[in-house]
């Protein structure tokens, strides 16, 4: 029901592109770690990996379980809560490793929150934390670097300026893109593990934003 949604909606409101590195894989029990930038570029990565092929469990804010209807979607679905800065949050990387086991693709947002930028330009992935390096450590699982770009010309800024950029938007028809990257597998300590898989889905998302850029003729 997500992809479906996702699938139906993204075209609605904007042009969506996708890219792949040559060697880029989507196989199973395969982590993909995405950049963070909107409330909606869940929406377009959802999208631009049903296209190809893919339906993951996602790693989302506990608090998007207590939406009606969405809620309910996400807990039929088997998508993972994250109980940020409790006791609990630990119970996701449980859970993410049994859904690994079973050969699923789980996404996960290693910057844990959005940038603090008001305005619609792009921002580089913040700073990760520990999840990303964590989970493919403790399952030996690769990680798929995936970057988006667009989402913020969608919906940013204040509750009023994200709500009328989601309004507006089937008229305006933001650009998106994504890139998937080739897996790596993070090595080393925690916090070196943590700059490879930061790395990776950063040189995505600057691939994203070239792009992009390429395809609506920005900064030419």
């Amino acid at each position: 029901m997500i992809s479906r949604i996702a699938t139906t909606l993204v075209p609605a409101l904007g042009g969506l592109t996708i890219s792949t590195d040559p060697d880029a894989e989507l196989a199973p029990g395969s982590i993909i770690a995405a950049n963070h930038t909107s409330l909606l570029d869940p929406a377009i990565v959802v999208a631009a990996l049903h296209r190809l092929g893919v339906q993951p469990v996602i790693m989302a804010t506990a608090g998007l379980w207590r939406v009606p209807v969405l809620g309910r979607a996400l807990e039929r679905e088997g998508h993972i809560a994250v109980h940020r800065g409790t006791a609990r949050a630990a119970a996701a990387l449980d859970s993410a490793a049994a859904a690994l086991a079973a050969g699923r693709l789980v996404l996960i947002y290693g910057e844990g929150g959005l940038p603090r930028r008001r305005d619609s330009g792009e921002t580089a992935p913040g700073a990760f934390r520990s999840g990303v390096s964590r989970l493919a450590r403790e399952t030996g699982a690769p990680v798929v670097p995936l970057g988006q770009a667009g989402a913020r010309r969608l919906s940013s800024g204040s509750a009023s300026k994200q709500l009328a950029g989601f309004l507006t938007a089937p008229l305006r028809r933001p650009g998106f893109h994504v890139h998937v990257g080739a897996p790596v597998r993070p090595t080393g300590e925690a916090a070196a593990a943590t700059a490879q898989a930061h790395q990776a889905v950063s040189a995505a998302w600057e691939v994203a934003v070239q792009r992009l850029g390429e395809r609506t003729g920005a900064g030419r």
